[in-house]
C-alpha cells in the first residue's frame, strides 16, 4: 500500500516565528499526505496520524531557541500524543523545542564560533529510529542546515547511554560517512545532528528543503518517506 493510498494526516504546529511551515506543508503534500496546520494555542489535537514541529525562530528565539514555544498550550497535547506513541518529528527549531520540553534528551546551544551556518552537509545514519523504513545504518544523506544554535550537548555520562540505546540518529560526516572533527559545523558533541526517543525524532538539518535534485539533493524526500514507513530511493 502506498502513502497516497493511506492518505495520512500530518499535523504541523505553527508558533509565532515559525518560517518553515510552508516548505514542510509542500513536502508533505508532495509525498501524498494531508497537512493540517495546528495553531500553538490549541489545547487538544484534532484527528491526525503524525505530527511535525517545523523550523524557524519561534518567539524570535527569545531567552533560548525553543524555550518559550516549549511552554505553549499545544505542547501538553504534543507530550500526551508522544507518550501514546504518535510519531513526532522536530526539524531544527522543532528539535530545539522538543529538547526544551524534555521530549528528547539533551539541549541545543549557540554555535561556538558565533556564526549562523547555512549550507549542505553530509549526514551519516548512525541508528535507524523505530518505524523508519528504507534507511540503514551507514547510509549517507546530503541535507541543508540553517541555524545559529545547533550545538547539541548532553549531560555528563549521557553520551555513552545515547549510543548504547541506539538514540543517535544522525551524525555530521564526510561524503564517505567518516565522522571526525573537521566535519562538525557547529560544535555538537560527537558530531550529533539528530536523536530519537520512543516515537519522537529530532534533527537539525532540513529535509523539507531537499525534496528534489534541482534543490541540491533529494535526500530529504528519502528521509521523510522513511519516517512515513515508506521505502524511498537509494542514497549515496
Amino acid at each position: 500500500m502506498t502513502l497516497e493510498e493511506t492518505r495520512q494526516v500530518v499535523g504541523i504546529v505553527v508558533f509565532p516565528g515559525s518560517n518553515c511551515d510552508q516548505d514542510t506543508i509542500q513536502a508533505i503534500m508532495d509525498l501524498g499526505a494531508i497537512p493540517r496546520v495546528l495553531d500553538y494555542r490549541l489545547r487538544q489535537l484534532p484527528a491526525i496520524d503524525r505530527l511535525i514541529l517545523p523550523g524557524g525562530f519561534s518567539y524570535g528565539d527569545y531567552l533560548r531557541s525553543g524555550a518559550l514555544a516549549a511552554a505553549a498550550p499545544i505542547m501538553d497535547a504534543v507530550g500526551e500524543a508522544a507518550t501514546a506513541g504518535m510519531p513526532v518529528l522536530g526539524i531544527c527549531n522543532g528539535f530545539q523545542i522538543l529538547c526544551e520540553r524534555g521530549l528528547l534528551p539533551g539541549a541545543l546551544l549557540p554555535n561556538p564560533h558565533g556564526e549562523f551556518v547555512c549550507r549542505l552537509e553530509t549526514l551519516r545514519v548512525t541508528a535507524v529510529p523505530s518505524g523508519f523504513q528504507g534507511l540503514s545504518v551507514g547510509d549517507r544523506l546530503a541535507l541543508p542546515i540553517a541555524h545559529h544554535e545547533g550545538s547539541y550537548r548532553v549531560s555528563d555520562g549521557k553520551l555513552h547511554e545515547l549510543f548504547e540505546q541506539g538514540q543517535v540518529f544522525l551524525q555530521y560526516s564526510d561524503p564517505d560517512g567518516v565522522v571526525h572533527p573537521l566535519t562538525n559545523p557547529n560544535g555538537s558533541v560527537a558530531n550529533i545532528a539528530g536523536v530519537t526517543q520512543g516515537s519522537v525524532v529530532g534533527l537539525m538539518p532540513h529535509p523539507e528543503r531537499a525534496m528534489a535534485e534541482y534543490l541540491g539533493s533529494a535526500d530529504g524526500r528519502r528521509l521523510l518517506q522513511a519516517w512515513f514507513g515508506q521505502k524511498g530511493g537509494h542514497g549515496c
